[in-house]
């Protein structure tokens, strides 16, 4: 069988369209399209239902990349890294949220760069949970860290840590609303305050409140800019209120930047999961950073 017809193939089955596999293989739509029906004709048997939109695999189809996605990463990555281990590194590359990348998980894997036989090059990249998926689906990245967990055979996920979630703002506004008070539901105080937040649709903030109050919040978003890390600078300069992940806002806590403006019994929490494509996990370097990151979780929670 035709290795180009299965890397076609595979890219098909995690891209989930004929046209996203075209561009990341370099190919017109027409030649993806002649590949797969080659392969189908060889092996006798449809390996996709075509759809109005993007494509779905058969049990077949699903059954062959199962088997064969695996050993097609492993020569992707002979040819990256070379045959020669010890004239290069070979390269790790990660994705994720850019917060929890940057705060957490990189600090931790840049203890295993560098030139020591067991040590990898480390290539980052930051997106949304559906971008990091998708990047990892279709072999852009080998690890990635995401707040969603996945459906299927070709991604494995393993859950890393928790977050805790927390309303803040400036002390200020604390004062000014008389936040904190015994048996007293602070919603309604809580609608005189501005909103902080990383998308108009309020995902955090929404979020909390129905964990927290089984309500959705009145105020509309009145800074929106897209990292966490703006989100407490702007909060902390009193602009509203915002609910950040503790590991965040923990040293502004510290120091009085901002307060928590409630405390709840049982607060919010976000998983983290570590992903991979299945069978990736053959390769040590990947095995090794996917190992380092967990061991390095337990001292996040």
């Amino acid at each position: 069988m035709d290795l180009a017809l299965l890397r076609t193939f595979v890219t098909v089955h995690r891209a989930g369209s004929f046209t996203r596999a075209a561009a990341l293989l370099g190919l017109s739509q027409p030649a993806v399209t002649s590949q797969i029906r080659t392969l189908e004709r060889q092996l006798g048997r449809p390996l996709f239902l075509r759809q109005a939109r993007g494509v779905t695999p058969t049990s077949i189809g699903d059954e062959l990349a199962h088997k064969a996605a695996p050993h097609l990463d492993a020569l992707v990555e002979i040819t990256e890294t070379g045959l020669d281990d010890d004239s290069s590194l070979r390269t790790l590359h990660l994705a994720g949220p850019p917060e929890f990348t940057a705060e957490r998980a990189l600090p931790a894997l840049t203890e295993l760069t560098g030139e020591d036989g067991q040590g990898f090059a480390l290539r980052a990249s930051f997106g949304t949970a559906e971008e990091t998926l998708e990047g990892l689906s279709a072999g852009h990245h080998d690890l990635a860290i995401s707040t969603a967990q996945p459906r299927g055979p070709l991604l494995t996920a393993t859950a890393l840590c928790d977050e805790e979630h927390v309303l803040v703002a400036a002390p200020r506004w604390a004062e000014e609303i008389g936040t904190g008070q015994p048996d007293r539901r602070p919603e309604p105080a809580l609608e005189k305050v501005p909103v902080v937040e990383v998308h108009e649709s309020l995902p955090f903030v929404s979020r909390y409140w129905a964990s927290v109050f089984d309500s959705h919040p009145a105020a509309p978003g009145t800074v929106i800019v897209p990292d966490l890390r703006a989100v407490l600078a702007c909060a902390a300069a009193g602009a509203g209120l915002a609910v950040l992940p503790r590991y965040l806002c923990a040293p502004a806590l510290e120091r009085g930047d901002v307060v928590a403006l409630h405390e709840p019994t049982v607060p919010p929490l976000r998983t983290y999961f570590l992903v991979v494509r299945t069978g990736t996990l053959a390769m040590p370097h990947i095995a090794r950073a996917h190992e380092w990151l967990q061991r390095a979780s337990a001292d996040w929670c």
